[in-house]
C-alpha cells in the first residue's frame, strides 16, 4: 500500500503516485490537505485498512511524519502490527535487517536528544535559581498595585471596573488580589463602601 501526501496546496500528488504505482503498490492513499493540518484523514484511512504482512510504501520520509519522533512513533506502531514500512528515495525497508538497524539507530538518536535537551533545560533552570532569577509566569498585579487599588477603592465613588481600567487588569484579576472585595466573600461589619462598590 502506498501513501502520498503534498507539504502544500499548490503541489501535485501525480510524482508521488506514479512512484508509487511503479514500485508496486496496487493502492494509494493520497493526502491532498497541508501538513500543517493535525487531521491527516487518508493516513487513517491508510493505517486503518492495512493488515498484518502488508507493507507501507512512501516515496520519501517526509510525507509520513513531520518530526523525527511523529515518524518513529508510526513505524513503530506498523512494526508491531506486523507491517512494514519502505521509504523509496532514502532506500529504507524495515523488512530486511538493514532497515531495522536503521530505524533503531533513529529511535536511539532521538531519545539521546531528547535526553540533551531535558539536561539542558535542567541545567538552566538551575542556573537561573542560582542567579537570583524567578521562574514561572509573573504575577497580574504587583504588591504596589494592590496597594493602589485598596486604597482607590476606599473612595465611596470608585468602582472595581474604573480601577481594573485604570491598573490595565480585569475585574476578575481585582478580586483574585483584593479577595475582600469580591461579591462572595462574606464580611462581618455589613455592607460599606467595599462591598457597595462591587457592582
Amino acid at each position: 500500500m502506498g501513501y502520498a501526501r503534498v507539504s502544500t496546496a499548490e503541489q501535485s500528488l501525480r510524482r508521488q503516485v506514479d512512484a508509487l504505482t511503479q514500485a508496486g503498490c496496487i493502492r494509494v492513499f493520497e493526502e491532498k490537505l497541508s501538513g500543517k493540518n493535525a487531521d491527516r484523514p487518508e493516513l487513517a484511512a491508510c493505517l486503518d485498512y492495512l493488515r498484518d504482512g502488508d507493507t507501507l510504501v512512501v516515496l520519501e520520509l517526509s510525507r509520513l511524519g513531520r518530526s523525527l519522533a511523529d515518524l518513529l512513533s508510526l513505524v513503530s506502531g506498523l512494526r508491531k502490527r506486523g507491517i512494514g514500512f519502505t521509504s523509496l528515495h532514502e532506500n529504507l525497508d524495515t523488512t530486511t535487517p538493514g532497515g531495522r538497524l536503521v530505524f533503531h539507530v533513529f529511535a536511539a538518536l532521538a531519545e539521546f536528544i531528547r535526553e540533551l535537551i531535558a539536561d539542558g533545560t535542567r541545567e538552566g533552570l538551575a542556573a537561573a535559581r542560582a542567579g537570583g532569577v524567578r521562574l514561572g509566569r509573573p504575577p497580574a498585579m504587583s504588591p504596589e498595585q494592590v496597594r493602589h487599588a485598596r486604597a482607590l477603592l476606599a473612595e465611596p465613588d470608585t468602582t472595581v471596573a474604573s480601577i481594573a481600567r485604570l491598573l490595565g487588569v480585569s475585574r476578575s484579576t481585582i478580586y483574585k488580589y483584593v479577595p475582600e472585595l469580591s461579591p462572595n466573600h462574606s464580611v462581618d461589619s455589613g455592607p460599606g463602601p467595599r462591598s457597595a462598590l462591587t457592582s
